[in-house]
């Protein structure tokens, strides 16, 4: 008969409680004695008896800080709480892809605290003078503008020059460019609708008194 030989692995000792404070942040996803019983049992292999099991898993449980979830409450805007305000973005010389990504910013809210995804919190966008605005480059004659018109080869490709030159070309071109960074559904088509382009400094919302911020300023 062969023997078999087992190899003989030192028992863990267990010195003091701090061997058990890595176990706190698992205590809190667990919420589960059993699992914090095997974890103790896997620290501590030498614990035998049952008697010194179930007094270091009291122990440990009492040194526990436990989370008070009332504490804290994720506040979501609504209609009711959410405050609309207006605002004037000067377009002169402004580069039109970063004006538009934070005008899109404007118009859904990302730069409030209560920012809710699926609620219409954002501002009111006036933009002014959009018949100054830049592109780099060549992009003014080489970037094109995709759109069909639903027949085979019913593609059609048209320049922001071209489109610009069109009747209320400025503000087609801002609309279309602000569009392209709102969401694809109800409330990007919701959100549009609160933008307002204008290619002189004339403006026909002085009754809402809205106030002019420097679109440099924003991230």
């Amino acid at each position: 008969m062969l023997k078999r030989y087992k190899s003989k692995k030192k028992k863990k000792s267990l010195p003091v409680l701090r061997k058990f404070v890595p176990l706190q942040a698992d205590y809190y996803h667990l919420k589960d004695k059993q699992l914090i019983h095997s974890k103790l049992l896997r620290l501590c292999p030498g614990l035998v008896t049952r008697d010194e099991r179930i007094f270091l898993v009291v122990t440990f449980l009492k040194t526990i800080k436990r989370v008070d979830t009332l504490s804290y409450k994720t506040i979501s805007a609504n209609k009711a709480t959410v405050t609309k305000e207006w605002v004037i973005v000067d377009a002169t010389d402004q580069v039109i892809g970063r004006l538009g990504s934070k005008v899109a910013k404007l118009l859904r809210g990302k730069y409030k605290p209560n920012f809710t995804p699926h609620v219409d919190c954002g501002d009111n966008v006036i933009i002014i003078n959009a018949d100054k605005v830049k592109m780099t480059g060549m992009k003014w004659t080489e970037k094109e503008y995709l759109s069909y018109t639903g027949y085979p080869g019913g593609q059609r490709a048209i320049t922001p020059a071209a489109l610009q030159a069109k009747p209320n070309g400025d503000e087609r071109l801002l609309k279309k460019v602000v569009k392209g960074m709102l969401p694809k559904n109800k409330l990007g088509a919701k959100l549009l609708d609160n933008l307002y382009v204008y290619a002189g400094t004339e403006h026909k919302h002085e009754a809402q008194q809205p106030k002019m911020i420097d679109i440099n300023a924003l991230k």
